[in-house]
């Protein structure tokens, strides 16, 4: 999905930012985000793709990480940090014109409804019934329970989430976001599941939550209490600053939450970066070893899952691909997508793919139409696709039809 110029500058990861923050600098003005092209018409070869993809699958199918963003346009009462959009911070101006051009927005004075729009259309032209957990995402909160506006990437309400999925019941389910330390933590714990919320996102290294402290334990009984279930992000975070708190993501700080009953599914299966090994203090080993030892745990059995959003990325595969060699994992995984991210295809590298025996030359031409029809469609279709190279195993299909719940 790249050109010549762009295939070469990714060889290299900090030639891959400098390229990517030139570009968005020079070609986005104002932060405005590019405009979407229309696809031409799929051929026979990706609408038998498609075809395959959806075999198997009778039920309506899960994407159980999907991202709601706004800029607070029409009472949406979202938030970004000015910072994302200022020149003045170049790194994160670039991140957020690549989300901005990702979401496909035109008009960037009507974004919050423009990025509904379009994932509702997303999802409505699936070609199969789809159920979007949109996530809400609480701010980072200071220990004192204040809120820390400077270090708040982004902001997204619950009652927004909430509202859209009462809007759009076809497609949308709503996760709200608690952050434990907000004073009144436990009380919108009740508000929501008394409203039907079965489940809540964190992303510790960015909104600043130790999983492990045990100033959490009420949240977490509370949690248990009111059959909630964690989503949270594991391992290093990329997409949005974390800068000195990459430790946050560490799976085995999720011990204490597991320990107190809560059922947790951990993001991205902790597929990048590495962390303290806390059972070996001094050690340090990929996160993505700390989320198989926890998975190992037998006591944990029926209330740990880990999600595959995002692990189509480049910088996943080799991890993705253990996945697949791992047959035994497969009935405690959960299909995300982690939209707008399957959009931006600077990060799914399908010539990568293929040099891995992960999909065929004809697959990957066909996985390239699709993008340029449906991002979200592609995204489904191309985990379908994939294979073990050695075995031939591929991902299961009860993993694209359930969410994990609490009991």
């Amino acid at each position: 999905m790249k050109s010549p110029i762009s295939h070469w500058c990714f060889r290299n990861t900090w030639t891959a930012l400098c390229f990517l923050a030139l570009t968005c600098l020079l070609a986005t003005p104002s932060g405005a985000a590019l405009p979407s092209v229309p696809a031409a018409p799929l051929s026979s070869g990706a609408k038998e793709l498609i075809r395959q993809a959806f075999e198997g699958l009778p039920g309506p199918l899960v994407d159980g990480h999907v991202h709601i963003v706004g800029m607070g346009q029409g009472g949406t009462g979202c938030e970004v940090n000015p910072h994302m959009l200022s020149r003045r911070h170049p790194f994160k101006r670039m991140v957020a014109n690549l989300y901005l051009s990702a979401a496909g927005v035109g008009d960037f004075d009507r974004f919050d409804q423009e990025y509904v729009d379009r994932l509702v259309g997303l999802a409505r032209n699936f070609g199969h019934p789809v159920r979007l957990h949109i996530m809400a995402m609480d701010h980072h909160y200071n220990v004192d329970g204040t809120i820390n506006h400077e270090k708040t990437e982004f902001y997204v309400p619950n009652d927004y989430v909430v509202r859209l999925a009462g809007l759009y019941p076809d497609v949308f389910t709503p996760v709200i976001s608690v952050h434990p330390a907000r004073p009144d933590a436990l009380q919108e714990l009740d508000k929501w599941a008394a409203q039907g919320a079965r489940y809540v996102k964190w992303l510790p290294n960015t909104q600043g939550i130790d999983p492990a402290d045990p100033r959490w334990d009420p949240f977490y009984e509370r949690m248990k209490q009111l059959n909630l279930t964690l989503i949270t992000h594991t391992g290093e975070e990329k997409a949005v600053s974390a800068q000195g708190a990459q430790a946050l993501g560490n799976p085995l700080r999720l011990r204490r939450a597991l320990d107190a009953g809560v059922t947790v599914i951990m993001a991205h299966c902790a597929s990048l970066g590495r962390n303290e090994d806390l059972d070996h203090p001094g050690r340090r080993v990929s996160n993505y070893s700390l989320f198989l030892r926890l998975m190992g745990e037998e006591r944990y059995r029926g209330h740990l899952f880990g999600d595959i959003s995002a692990m189509t990325q480049f910088n996943r595969l080799p991890v993705l691909q253990q996945v697949l060699g791992h047959p035994e994992l497969q009935p405690r995984l959960v299909n995300g997508s982690d939209y707008p991210v399957p959009a931006m295809d600077f990060v799914i590298w399908t010539s990568q793919l293929v040099r891995r025996g992960m999909i065929n030359p004809r697959e990957r031409r066909a996985l390239n139409e699709i993008f340029h029809s449906n991002p979200l469609l592609f995204d489904f279709v191309l985990k379908r696709t994939l294979r073990d190279p050695k075995t031939g195993q591929r991902l299961s299909d009860h993993l694209f039809q359930a969410m994990p719940r609490a009991d």
